[in-house]
């Protein structure tokens, strides 16, 4: 009898569970369930379609779904799915006009994201308050901006959505505040180089009030005000909340299925979940940390991909483990680059290492060619073991910060010394880097300061 697998969830990790199954699979039936009609969309380019630098949303789409279809993947766009049955090996879910269906399996995948957090905040759903996560909020943006046309947004976290939208609302030409609990900007980076982000929101325009705590978000007329604890206003046509997501877990959570860090769905690394023939993969699902060695949460596009094509090949017979994921990430905000991947000083110590971070500023190739940059580099290292732990890099677009931490984050995944950067064969012309390439540049940086911390002073 043909074998049926059943994936629930059209984005990153449904789509390359599908893809990577029929791949090793002809035979085995596939169908994939999404609730909307979108499948296989890039859900990070929302910002910029959003900004108007992306004309046509429908370019979004990794692939269409007479492509998908193609490949022998049967879709059923605008199904919700209403239930997971294990011990049936049955999925339920209903069509747009709430007809019921029944989807029998024999293998089947959970790919249902993460979700926006809503916080509980008086006026968080009055007219005009919005969130981003999916394709249809980018739509209901997109209305509200080009018929109300608003002069003005606040917008609520400045994280990587919140910083990667303010850049898009300047662009459309609004005037722009952003809010932020904690003291500075871009979160997930030391307060320092968050400082260098804040100075560009600012020389963009941007208003930047760090240390924000809201309270309420108010109706006046047609004017919404978001008011803080310390009774501060702010007043604009619109506002985003951009907080966070959390992974979408209560199919998974009523079947029976057990759940983990942050409430992610408890898998291993071949994304088994705890009900024998169900994987797992994408921001619903917990991560295995690379350089910890532990499961985490870690929602990102990149990571999604990779484990959903774990669990697909997995499904279909396959003995794959996930590699691990370090949390590499990249986002562009106006002229600049902000990049990480691995630990930040703080998150090392947490975990039991004695880390030492150094920052030096460099120019991005040799200076004598026109147009170089400096850059700011944050390396991270174990002052006992030597061992490269994490980097924060930021630098203007066009400096290549993304391939910069990519080699970070290639000699993190291989249990790389700080040291051991230096012996990297990288490559070299005037107008891309120098002979040291930046990056080994603060790997000796870090050198020194490690032998002065040991009592040691450099020849």
């Amino acid at each position: 009898m043909k074998k049926r697998m059943v994936v629930i969830g059209g984005s990153d990790a449904g789509i390359s569970a599908s893809l990577r199954a029929r791949e090793l699979s002809p035979d085995t039936g596939i169908t994939l369930i999404l609730a909307d009609r979108y499948p296989n969309f890039s859900i990070c380019g929302l910002p910029f379609y959003l900004s108007g630098e992306i004309s046509d949303w429908r370019t979004l789409a990794h692939r269409t779904a007479a492509e998908i279809e193609e490949r022998g993947i049967r879709l059923f766009p605008d199904h919700r799915v209403t239930a997971i049955l294990p011990d049936r090996r049955q999925v339920l879910a209903t069509d747009a006009e709430g007809c019921g269906k029944t989807f029998p399996y024999d293998k089947l995948v959970i790919g249902t994201g993460g979700m926006s957090l809503v916080p509980h905040l008086p006026g968080i759903n009055l007219p005009g308050v919005f969130f981003l996560r999916w394709m249809a909020d980018s739509f209901a943006l997109q209305k509200y901006l080009t018929s109300r046309r608003p002069t003005s947004i606040v917008i609520i976290g400045a994280g990587y959505i919140g910083m990667e939208m303010a850049d898009a609302m300047i662009h459309r030409g609004l005037s722009v505040s952003v809010v932020e609990f904690l003291p500075s900007v871009l979160t997930t980076f030391d307060p320092v180089l968050g400082g260098i982000v804040r100075t560009e929101l600012e020389r963009q325009g941007v208003q930047v009030f760090s240390g924000f705590a809201v309270e309420r978000i108010e109706s006046c007329k047609d004017r919404l005000s978001v008011r803080s604890v310390a009774a501060d206003t702010i007043a604009a046509d619109m506002v985003l909340v951009a907080v966070g997501s959390r992974p979408e877990t209560g199919l998974a959570r009523a079947a029976g299925i057990e759940t983990g860090v942050k409430g992610a769905i408890r898998i291993n690394r071949r994304m088994e979940t705890s009900v024998p023939d169900i994987y797992a993969a994408g921001d619903c699902a917990e991560t295995y940390h690379r350089l910890l060695g532990k499961s985490t949460y870690l929602p990102l596009g990149t990571t999604a991909h990779k484990q959903g094509r774990v669990a697909g090949e997995n499904a279909v017979g396959g003995n794959r483990e996930y590699a691990g994921t370090l949390g590499t990430q990249s986002v562009k905000i106006f002229n600049l680059v902000a990049a990480r991947t691995g630990l930040k000083d703080d998150e090392a110590r947490e975990e039991g290492f004695s880390p030492l971070s150094v920052d030096i500023e460099t120019w991005d190739h040799k200076v004598y060619y026109p147009h170089a940059e400096r850059m700011r580099i944050r390396i991270t290292g174990d002052q006992k073991t030597r061992k490269l732990l994490g980097a924060q890099i930021i630098g203007a677009y066009g400096t290549e910060v993304s391939k910069r931490i990519d080699t970070v984050a290639a000699a993190i995944h291989n249990g790389m010394t700080v040291e051991s950067l230096n012996d990297l064969d990288l490559s070299y012309t005037p107008p891309l880097s120098s002979p040291w390439d930046p990056v080994q540049m603060a790997a000796q940086a870090w050198s020194q300061a490690n032998r002065r911390d040991d009592g040691v002073e450099s020849a």
